[in-house]
């Protein structure tokens, strides 16, 4: 899937963004404060009202009136243009919120366009409001006419559920149940160093939670099923993290899941609690990137902390790589020695002002494309406080 374009109204901090032209690997830069996290938030509260209802993603965030923009009245919302995959078609999905009569918050519309071809207007896949409304089945794609495709009404158990959920559910809504299972598969890093450094029960994990709570876990099972894949971390590791030469994660006699450092320097294995942060994220880092299945979308917040600077050319690279194998990757930062590895192209800018944050691609500024065209790095440039600067005017 990759996101090529996205809308937002009254979400916090961005009272209305458009951000256009979104890269395979897109990377957002800014000031503290500006927003990176509440730009990386708004996928994470589509995640959880997917997974429960509009209401509690409200609730987790404080409730409508809290995640709503400071002094505006209008509703929340949110307008996402996608391909499920490089040759289909662009899909538009439309969400927007606001309070019932009785300060609920309810859908007041959801809706999914589809559109084959550059010609001609986008036809309404789904379209529903406070809980009703229609939902077109089958594969929009085989119809010579898509007009030709069976739409019926259909009604939610509430007007807070997104219908992507409840009728994602069934095999006949093809292009809503794909949207729902694009949705089910993004990740938002919530990572955690301490997490990660705990021991695990003995289970089983195939996928890097948020927090990396299961880093264990998944160790053991790319170890266990993917061989060849948990070697070329190794590879990785030994390249970036100097001495380590190899990584277990064991079993103890208490059945739980332990990771074990091998230093060559030593004789002894570390265990995960005695090395460095930066040695664990390094590592979750290259766990999550080398994940059989890629991720749709994965969102990641500013990974240049507890790394030594040196690393972040070579985690940039393979971030790019991540992209270009098929999963989409968001990145925030304000590290200098980042952006020197990030492109032109793939770098968007978070402004604040009169309390409301914009995002710009920095491509669009001449003096930018003229300074970086002549050799100048957008590290040095951040420096020098021109991005902001140039890009803001």
């Amino acid at each position: 899937m990759q996101i090529e374009s996205i809308k937002i109204k009254n979400y916090r901090v961005f009272q209305d963004v458009e951000v256009k032209e979104i890269p395979n690997m897109a990377v957002f830069l800014g000031m503290n404060g500006v927003g990176k996290t509440t730009f990386f938030d708004v996928f994470g509260f589509l995640h959880d009202a997917l997974q429960s209802n509009v209401r509690a993603a409200l609730a987790k965030r404080g409730g409508f009136n809290e995640v709503r923009s400071r002094g505006q009245d209008g509703d929340i919302e949110f307008e996402i243009k996608f391909r499920p995959s490089e040759n289909e078609p662009l899909i538009t999905y439309q969400l927007e919120i606001c309070l019932s009569e009785d300060k609920k918050p309810v859908i007041k519309k959801e809706i999914m366009r589809f559109r084959r071809g550059q010609m001609g207007a986008p036809w309404k896949i789904l379209d529903f409001s406070f809980g009703e409304g229609l939902a077109a089945a089958g594969d929009l794609v085989k119809y010579e006419d898509v007009q030709l495709a069976k739409r019926d009404s259909q009604k939610l158990d509430s007007p807070d559920i997104l219908a992507i959920k409840g009728l994602g559910q069934f095999k006949e809504f093809i292009a809503v149940s794909q949207l729902r299972r694009l949705i089910e598969d993004w990740y938002v890093s919530d990572f955690h160093i301490e997490d990660a450094r705990g021991t695990k029960d003995a289970g089983y994990s195939e996928r890097i939670s948020p927090s990396g709570d299961n880093l264990a876990l998944v160790a053991k099972y790319i170890y266990d099923n993917h061989q060849e894949i948990f070697e070329e971390i190794l590879v990785s590791m030994e390249k970036r993290v100097p001495g380590i030469s190899k990584v277990e994660a064991q079993e103890t006699a208490d059945g739980r899941i332990v990771l074990r450092f091998q230093d060559g320097n030593f004789e002894d294995p570390f265990v995960s609690r005695f090395v460095s942060d930066g040695t664990i994220k390094m590592f979750t880092y290259l766990i999550l990137l080398h994940d059989p299945e890629k991720h749709a979308l994965l969102c990641v917040e500013e990974p240049e902390n507890q790394l030594y600077p040196n690393l972040l050319e070579e985690l940039t690279e393979e971030f790019r790589s991540y992209a270009l194998d098929g999963g989409q990757v968001f990145i925030s930062t304000h590290s200098p020695d980042f952006l020197n590895a990030v492109e032109l192209n793939e770098l968007f800018c978070l402004i604040k002002k009169d309390g409301y944050t914009r995002i710009q691609k920095a491509s669009e500024s001449q003096i930018i494309r003229e300074l970086y065209d002549a050799g100048d790095q957008l590290g040095q440039l951040w420096r020098q406080g021109v991005l902001l600067e140039e890009v803001g005017k």
